[in-house]
Order: structure tokens, then sequence, then C-alpha cells
């Protein structure tokens, strides 16, 4: 009984104290409860698996931020290669040069634009319609149409062809020996609203340019048996022409005629009338041809023997054949009309254009066209005019010149206007950022050419020499020139230095040589132009006309231009220069070309390196900014910055310090150079020394020749290679008058062992190591000895210059300057006379024409000479 009373015990003792202990209890698990909670709260903040997965989310948006930064970089990057190849074939922005186009300049809209045939007319129009002539003397005409005269070319070997009168856009006269034949061209423009004829000729009823006739005539020099010609006049669109053209043959009238519409031209008509001679057959084609360079084959493909009445046979046109490579064609419409006449010489054929837009709407009869006697006394009257002109111009009778040396200045006048033409199309260029050639944008180009049969097409270089010329003719066609030219500059600043526009340019260039790279410059000489306009012409520019305003104009691109100069060719050290573009690892050169330059193989330092001066570059460049600075203060912009660049390139002791040789006292290039070069052909093989037998085959087989280097080249002055440009300083008018390296210039190139030629200065001394060395296997010396007038006309230019400045060097530049034009004018003359001629350039040992003809080019630079007009 006792341990049941000893069980019951603690019972009562709880139940004797119950509210004490359940707050105790209570507060000892709260208290329980919160450590447990504050555990658990410590444990979820310190979890290695929580602080993980944070850290994760924040690194992710840290990378997804870099590889959004590194792809906006690669876009901006890309869009940034992406600009810079679009650079090259962008044009500068800015107002265009060219603003009055097509028949807004009626009085230039028809011309003989088309220099590199022998006889053609067209408009400037981007796609104009292009009339032309060929012929052939039929017992003369050869397979595959040989004796076809079309394109002007030296295999021709014509005795002699070139303008005689022509105004450069109202009329010309023509003369071409092919012997035996005489054929003389001309034609006349009448009835613009922009002409100044003095003919009635309806008026420009239309604005479609006004009207014009042209005449062949032929006749027989000698007592050849050949009494006939066959002369072709054609009349074709191009091939993105909006028009069309088609042959009718009127009953009542029997000269035949092509009538057609033009987008640019409205409605016209070509019509044919022999004035002299007798016709013997006449035939026509009317066919497709697939394009302007193709003319002449698809006129030979054409070609059909027929027979005559008598039985006679002859080679005629098969009148309309509308196929293409003997296939129908998917275009009917005729693109090339071609009239054959087969004539008895002595023969003259009229041509005459006009536009009958206006008229077939009633508003007033056509008139009749100017043909006959009536063109004949027109065409008289134009070229006493012009003759007129032409000595009031250059007043060459006055300074004792014979009637045949003014003819010869005439002439070369007559066909560096009668040269110019007008071109469309885009050139073929390349950058480094470009990985194949793009096209530039589509352009015209007005502009003269150095050469019709050779060059027929614009250079860069060359137009700059043509505009002295034309310039102290024609003012506003010297602009009109310079205005197309400018508008060939891209945003860069880079305007190609060869202009290949159109199928017929394309057709006469080698592949080769098309892609135009714009890291290659070429001499500014339109900066001597424009130095000549601001001398000589002050007064004009403001004279209306807009002459001022075309300044205005032109004034931000030649800040464009000069800049692309000033950075893109610049030189390792400030104020030197070196022209891009020559071959550092050719072996097939004897001196690499430096072709930018226009000197081609003049000889350069041995080695190109980027550490080359170019002493002509940085003349060129000094002239170019002392225009500027002229141009400026003219305008009224800001010239100091012009006239400070000016002033350090013109600074003589920095000349000499960057130029002059310190042993040779001559300014010359500086380079890594060596004179110990040679071209040789590589050894034989051991195997073909073996086989004797066969030693005509092996050396038809020979390797090419190459550069051997004698000696190892060094950086130093290039001046045993004396020549055209260590004359530089003296032709560009840049050393003081005083100058004593001025009277070593002078010394020098009078001296016959050096420069000095009875027929002008050669290009390069004779004690030179490459004077008259080939620079490879296959292309013969050709600014290493030849005379070139160009350059001799820079010098009788700067002579005349220092001999109007007194003191120690004026009396010897006086002597000088007599002796060289004399001398130049005497041979230029001779070989005309000669040949029927002007030459591209002259033989330093014989004074004989050579290179391409004709090249009146800067060879009709003769004409500023004899009338010394600088």
């Amino acid at each position: 009984m006792t341990r049941n009373a000893g069980i019951a015990t603690p019972k009562s003792t709880a139940s004797a104290q119950p509210a004490p202990a359940a707050a105790a209890a209570a507060a000892a698990y709260a208290a329980k409860q919160k450590r447990s909670s504050s555990s658990t709260a410590a444990r979820s903040r310190f979890n290695p698996f929580s602080f993980t997965s944070s850290s994760s989310k924040l690194m992710l948006d840290k990378w997804k931020t870099l590889i959004g930064c590194i792809c906006l970089a690669i876009a901006t990057y890309c869009g940034y290669l992406g600009y810079l190849e679009t650079r090259v074939n962008t044009p500068f922005d800015n107002q265009k040069m060219v603003i009055r186009t097509g028949l807004q300049e009626a009085k230039r809209y028809w011309g003989s634009y088309r220099p590199n045939t022998y006889f053609g007319m067209k408009t400037r129009d981007p796609h104009s319609l292009v009339m032309g002539l060929m012929w052939y003397t039929p017992s003369n005409l050869g397979h595959g149409g040989q004796g076809i005269r079309h394109w002007c070319e030296q295999g021709d070997q014509l005795d002699g062809y070139g303008w005689t009168h022509h105004d450069g856009q109202g009329f010309g006269v023509q003369v071409i020996q092919d012997l035996p034949f005489e054929i003389k061209t001309s034609f006349v423009k009448y009835g613009s609203d922009d002409t100044d004829d003095g003919v009635d000729g309806g008026g420009d009823e239309g604005g479609y340019g006004g009207d014009w006739t042209a005449r062949i005539s032929v006749r027989n020099t000698t007592k050849a048996w050949d009494k006939s010609i066959s002369l072709i006049w054609y009349v074709a669109l191009d091939e993105r022409t909006n028009g069309h053209i088609k042959y009718v043959s009127d009953e009542k009238n029997p000269e035949a005629g092509v009538y057609g519409e033009t987008q640019g031209l409205g409605e016209f008509q070509v019509r044919f009338q022999a004035v002299k001679g007798r016709i013997l057959h006449k035939s026509y084609l009317s066919t497709v041809a697939p394009s302007l360079a193709r003319l002449k084959d698809t006129l030979v493909s054409h070609f059909r023997a027929f027979a005559d009445k008598r039985g006679q046979r002859f080679i005629g046109l098969p009148g309309e054949i509308v196929s293409q490579n003997g296939l129908p064609s998917t275009n009917p419409e005729p693109n090339f009309i071609a009239i054959q006449i087969t004539a008895e010489v002595d023969f003259t054929l009229d041509i005459t254009y006009q536009s009958t837009s206006g008229y077939s709407l009633g508003r007033s009869a056509l008139h009749k066209p100017i043909t006959g006697r009536p063109y004949s006394d027109l065409l008289q009257k134009k070229v006493k005019q012009f003759e007129q002109r032409f000595d009031d111009t250059f007043e060459l009778p006055s300074k004792g010149y014979s009637q045949a040396e003014v003819h010869m200045a005439r002439n070369a006048l007559a066909n560096m206007l009668g040269g110019i033409g007008y071109f469309y199309g885009s050139s073929r260029v390349q950058s480094q950022h470009t990985q194949k050639p793009v096209p530039y944008w589509k352009a015209p180009l007005y502009t003269a050419v150095p050469s019709r049969s050779f060059f027929p097409r614009g250079f860069l270089w060359d137009e700059g020499f043509h505009g002295l010329l034309i310039s102290a003719w024609d003012l506003d066609i010297e602009l009109d020139i310079i205005c197309h030219w400018f508008d060939l500059l891209n945003v860069e600043g880079w305007i190609p230095r060869e202009q290949i526009l159109g199928v017929e340019a394309l057709a006469k260039v080698p592949e080769e040589f098309v892609i135009q790279r714009n890291s290659n410059a070429n001499p500014p000489t339109f900066f001597l132009t424009l130095k000549k306009l601001l001398t000589r012409h002050r007064v004009e520019f403001k004279k209306g006309k807009g002459r001022l305003e075309t300044l205005e104009r032109l004034y931000p691109r030649l800040q464009t231009w000069f800049n692309w100069f000033n950075t893109t060719q610049k030189g390792d050290l400030m104020g030197s220069y070196y022209w891009r573009g020559r071959n550092a690892t050719t072996l097939r050169e004897l001196n690499p070309k430096s072709l930018s330059s226009g000197l081609d193989d003049f000889p350069r330092a041995s080695h190109p390196t980027d550490l080359e001066r170019h002493l002509d570059l940085r003349c060129w460049l000094a002239m170019a900014a002392s225009v500027m600075a002229e141009l400026s203060s003219i305008l009224g912009k800001d010239d100091v910055k012009y006239y400070e660049t000016a002033s350090y390139l013109m600074d003589n002791q920095l000349l000499n310090q960057y130029h002059l040789d310190p042993y040779t006292k001559r300014y010359a290039d500086w380079g890594l150079h060596t004179d110990k070069v040679v071209l040789k052909h590589p050894p034989m093989q051991q195997h073909q020394k073996q086989h004797h037998h066969q030693q005509q085959y092996y050396q038809q087989q020979q390797p090419e020749m190459v550069r051997l280097t004698l000696e190892e080249p060094s950086y130093k002055f290039v001046s045993s290679n004396f020549g055209y440009v260590n004359l530089f300083p003296l032709l560009l008018e840049q050393l003081d008058h005083d100058s004593p390296y001025l009277a070593q210039i002078m010394n020098e190139l009078r001296d016959p062992q050096i420069l000095w030629t009875p027929y002008g200065l050669r290009s390069l001394s004779k004690d030179a190591p490459l004077y008259l060395k080939r620079n490879t296997e296959h292309d013969p010396p050709y600014w290493r000895g030849p005379i070139w007038i160009n350059i001799n006309y820079l010098a009788c230019k700067a002579l005349h210059h220092y001999g109007k400045i007194e003191g120690p060097n004026a009396a010897q530049a006086r002597q000088i300057y007599s002796e060289l034009r004399e001398n130049l004018v005497k041979n230029i003359f001779r070989e005309y006379q000669r040949t029927g001629y002007l030459w591209e350039q002259y033989d330093d040992v014989t004074g004989q024409g050579k290179g391409c003809n004709p090249f009146t080019g800067w060879t009709g630079l003769v004409v500023l000479l004899m009338s010394e007009k600088f």
C-alpha cells in the first residue's frame, strides 16, 4: 500500500502549482523556437547552393553585356569597312559642276564629238544618236574588211589627216590623205537658238539643237588607175538610246533618207544629195548591231556580191536584215543603218540633218536644208572668220612667221578643238578596301584627247596642258571641260587618271589597263590651267556669263582634291611626298615605273620604298597651294592656310635640305638606289645546254629577262640620272631668281652632253646610266631620251619668267629661252612639213617624230610657244 501512496505525491504537487509552471514552459519553448528560427535563417543566408545561383545570374548578365558589346563592335567595324568600300565610288557631295546639260547648251549640243573616228557626229547626250563615215577603195578591199577606214588607226598608214579649221562648236574642215585620194570632210551647224551663224535656217522651233550639213568631197590627186570609191554613211543608236530609226526611199525624191526619233532629239531626218560626180552603185543595210564598237564588223558581215545591169560585179549591202548572229532578232527594230554609195571620183556628197519635231504638228513649213552652193558659201564664210580670229588671238604674222608656219599653228589649234569628244559611262576602280574592281558612277565627260589614233579618251594630266591652249581660244569651252572633269571627283578627293568611258573607248584599251586604283595620283595640271585663267583672264571672269559662279562651285572640289594629294601622297618627313603605285617586288623592270607621275619610266630610286622623296610631286603640290591661295583671295575665302603651305613648300632652304645633292649640287629624288642594275636572261638549264641541235628552239623559249642588282642599294640622292624630274624647281618657277642653283640648272640644260639638242631638251641626260635603256625586254625607252613638248613648254615658260626678273640669272635665262623656243618651233614645223603630223615625242638625235601620230595633245602647245602667250 505504501508504493501506491508514493506515486500519487508528485501529481498532487503539480496540480497544486499549475500557473507558474505553464508560463515557464511556454517561455522555454518560445526561446527554443526563436533559436531554431534564427539558426534556419542563418543557414538559409549562408547556403552555398543559394550563393552559386545568384552569382551565376550576375555573371550571365555581364557576359551578355560583353557579347552584346562585341557584336556591336563587330557590326560597327563591318559597317565601317562597308563604308570604306563605298568611298571609292561615292561622288563628291556638293553641287554639281555641270549645271547646263544637253539642249540647255545648244551651241555645243551637236558636234564632231567622236575623235576616235575619222569623221563622226553626235550630241552631248548620255545616249546619243551617232553618225559617221566609213570608206574603202573597191579594188583594195581585203579579207575581213581590210582596207575599210572607220576608226583612226595608225595601222591604216594614211599619208595625213587632221582638221585644218575647227572653232570648237559650230563648224570644222578636215583633210584626209588616203592616196590616191584626198578626202575633205566638213560640217556647219545652223538654225539653233544659240548659234550666231547669221543663217536663217528656220530657227530651232522644237528646241532640239538645230540642224547641220556635212560634206564629203573626194578627188584623185594622182594619175592612179583607181577611179571609184565607196563611201558609207551610217546612223546608229547607242544600246540604251530610247528611240528608233528607219530607212526610207521617197519615190518623188531619188535621194535616200533615214528618219527617226529619240527622246533627246525628237523627230529628225537625214538626207543625202550628190552635189558633184556620178554614182555607180547605191545600197543600204538596216539591221541590229550588237554594239557601237562592232559597227564595222556588222557591216562587213553583211557585204554581198551583186551584178549591175551591165554585168559588172560590185560589193554592196543587202537592205533590211533584222537578225543577230544569223538568227532572228528578239528586237526587230534596227539600230544601225548604213548607206553605201560607190561613185566615180571626183565626187561630192552632202548629208543634211534636220530636226522635224514641231514641223510635223503643222506649225510651219520645214525649211530647205543648206546644200550645194549655199553650203559652200556658208562654209567659206566660217573659214574666213576662223582664220581672222586666229590671227587676232595669236598674232603670229606680226612675229615674222611664214604663211606655212602659221598654217601649221592654225592646224594645231583646229586639231586640238576638233579632238574634243563627249563620252559617257563608268570607270572600273579599286581601293584597298574592295576585293574586286567596282564600277564608278555613270557620268559624262567633255574633254580633249591626246591622240585620235592611239589615245582617243580623257587623260587627267594631259588635260591640264590642253587647257592652256583651249582657254586662249575660248574660255567658256575650257570652263565646260573643267566642270566635267571635276564632276568625276569622288568623296575622298580622287579623280581616276584615265577615263575609259563607253564601249568604243573600252575597245581600244587592253584589259589590264582598264582598272584605276584610288591610291594612285596623277600630276594636278589643272592647277596650271587655273593659274593661267586667274592671270590672263581675270577681267573676263567679272563679265557675267556665270564664270565667277563657276569658280565658286569649283572651289570646294579643288579644296578636297588638294587635300587628297596632301594626305595620300605624303612622305615620311613633313613636306615630302612620293608617287604611289611603283612595284617594289618586280624583277621584270630595270627601274620600276611611276605611271602615276605621268613620266612613266623616268628613272627613280632603283628599289621603291615608303621613304622615297619625289622632287616633281613636291613641286606640283607647292604650285597647287599657291593657286589655291590666289583663288581663295579672289573669292573672299580664308587664304591663310594655303599661303602658309605654299610658302613652306616653296622655301628654298627646305627644298635644298630635302632634295639638293650636296655633292653634285643637283636637285633630285631621294631613295634606296643603285645605278648598278642590268636586265639579263636567266642562265639556261644544264639539260638545255646539252641539246645543241635544239638551240633555235630554246632561243624561242628563252625565259624573259630579269633585273640583276650588282651592288647593294643605299639611301641616297638619285642625281646620276639627270633629266626632266631634276628640272622641276625651275619648270614650276619655284627657285629664287638669284639662286646659284638656278644658274647651275640652266648651265646643265644648255650643255649638249646633258640635255641640250638642236630640237629641244631631251628627257634624260646622255651621260645618265639609263639613257635610252629599255625598261623591260618588251618596253623601249619612253622618257629616257626623247624630247617631249609639254616639259619643253614649261621650260620655255619658266625661262621667260626668270628672264623678266632683273638679277644675276636674267640674261642667261633670256638667251636660253630664245634659243630653245626657236629650236622647238623649227623642228616641230620641219617634221610637220615632212610627215603631215604633230608627234607624241621627237628623237633627241635626229629630231624626227616618234611615238604615235597625230598627237596634237600637248604638242599643240607649239601655238603658245610661237605666240609667247604663256
